[in-house]
């Protein structure tokens, strides 16, 4: 009898292997197409984790089309627009009568206030901090499931879920390392079990935290160009979305106003 439970023992765990084994190929070719940024957490983040991640990047769009996606603006809030050269690092950002034409990358450039141009050098270092800022937390909003496998990101699966509107979720904990503005926070991911898109996150101040500040869905996924984007937080908006594949060079240089929506949008297969 024990040498008989012994081999169902052993028949399930090689089954199971088997089983693990087939799920990690399945997620191969996505994961070859979505290689983890340089600092990225893989010793410490969970296989299934990250093949999920690798899941969402390719219902998407998939790694290539965000690749070549370069030009992106949006509204945060009705508060705040962004306007992002994404291989660049230029940024156009106007919050109020404020404009800040900068690059995120050097955290250089030159703001405006009510079409003066701020000469101070306290004050502009000020308000480059300010819209550096800014654009972390906003583009966050906005782009996170694109930024899964980011420099000093750990993903752990936290197993099966619910969400709000009743559907079944995958769960993903993501906590960071050394990187952004607030290193110490945590999210609770939930990605779809029928689209695998991410539609709804829960955001903690602190990675010990025991609840969540707020939760909130990702809704109304819309094609933009080749990729896909969503601006719905429920009672937080992020509207006026678009992606450009050309934008005049003036948009990030000069301080004179922008019409983007007379601006010919990105279309999907440019």
């Amino acid at each position: 009898m024990s040498l008989r439970i012994g081999l169902r023992r052993d028949r399930s765990i090689a089954i199971g292997g088997i089983v693990a084994l087939l799920v990690l190929a399945a997620a191969a070719p996505a994961a070859a197409q979505n290689p983890p940024a340089e600092g990225f957490d893989a010793a410490g983040s969970d296989p299934e984790a990250i093949a999920i991640a690798d899941e969402v990047v390719e219902a998407m769009g998939g790694r290539p089309a965000w690749d070549a996606t370069r030009y992106l603006s949006w509204n945060f809030f009705g508060m705040r627009t962004h306007v992002w050269d994404r291989w660049t690092g230029d940024l156009r950002y106007e919050v109020g009568d404020t404009l800040v034409l900068a690059n995120v990358d050097t955290k250089e450039g030159r703001a405006f206030e009510g079409g003066v141009e701020v000469e101070d050098p306290e004050e502009l270092a000020k308000l480059l901090d300010q819209t550096y800022k800014a654009w972390i937390n906003d583009s966050y909003w906005l782009l996170m499931p694109y930024k899964l496998k980011d420099s000093g990101v750990t993903l752990e699966y936290t197993g099966e879920g619910t969400m709000a509107d009743g559907r079944p979720a995958d769960k993903l904990q993501l906590t960071f390392e050394g990187v952004g503005v607030t290193p110490d926070n945590k999210y609770d991911v939930y990605v779809s079990k029928d689209r695998r898109l991410v539609e709804q996150w829960s955001f903690y101040t602190r990675y010990d935290d025991p609840e969540p500040r707020f939760t909130t869905p990702w809704a109304n996924w819309t094609q933009h160009g080749d990729v896909l984007l969503s601006g719905d937080r429920g009672e937080r908006q992020l509207t006026d979305i678009r992606v450009f594949d050309e934008l005049p060079r003036s948009v990030f240089e000069s301080p004179e106003p922008v019409d983007l929506a007379s601006l010919p949008t990105a279309t999907a297969g440019d």
